[in-house]
């Protein structure tokens, strides 16, 4: 299978926030090709609020698996890294969402491509927007920056620490 440009979006509130971004990365770099990396930024939580803040940040990857198992890969760092079972939108030691996968666009249970709230978060576009300002959103033909330009919430997305460096898998 060809390598496919996928982003994905990592999160974390509980424990050494920045360590379990750190080791999802490395995890991850074992089985893609990791690209490129945006800084790290503290975020409120969004959804559930009575939780710690979030350290969230953007990758760039190559692929050379479809969706569904890139999905099911993301589901094992987050084990890996000490992720537990919780509520929808609770606090984790390690989250980590597919943003989009090489445009694809996919409407199943399992899984939804490109992510379909990344429009709506800051705490995603601020980081997606500093790596690929010109990525097209497949659905709404927008820019990241565009995106970025009309979401709310931008105030509460602070800059935490420079990008963080990973060996590539290869």
């Amino acid at each position: 299978m060809a390598l496919i440009n996928a982003f994905l979006g990592l999160g974390s509130n509980l424990g050494s926030r920045e360590e379990s971004l750190a080791r999802g990365l490395a995890l991850l770099a074992g089985s893609l090709q990791v690209v490129e990396t945006s800084s790290i930024y503290e975020t409120e939580p969004w959804g559930f609020t009575e939780q710690p803040p979030f350290l969230n940040m953007v990758c760039r990857v190559r692929a050379g698996i479809p969706p569904n198992e890139l999905l099911l890969l993301c589901q094992e760092v987050e084990r890996q890294v000490g992720r537990q079972p919780t509520f929808r939108y609770g606090p984790r030691v390690l989250d980590i969402d597919i943003l989009d996968y090489g445009g694809t666009v996919v409407t199943s249970p399992a899984l939804a491509l490109p992510h379909p709230l990344l429009a709506e978060r800051a705490f995603v576009l601020v980081p997606l927007a500093e790596i690929a300002p010109e990525w097209e959103h497949p659905v709404l033909r927008k820019r990241a920056w565009q995106l970025l330009e009309e979401v709310s919430g931008r105030g509460g997305v602070r800059l935490w620490a420079g990008p963080l460096a990973v060996a590539s898998g290869d």
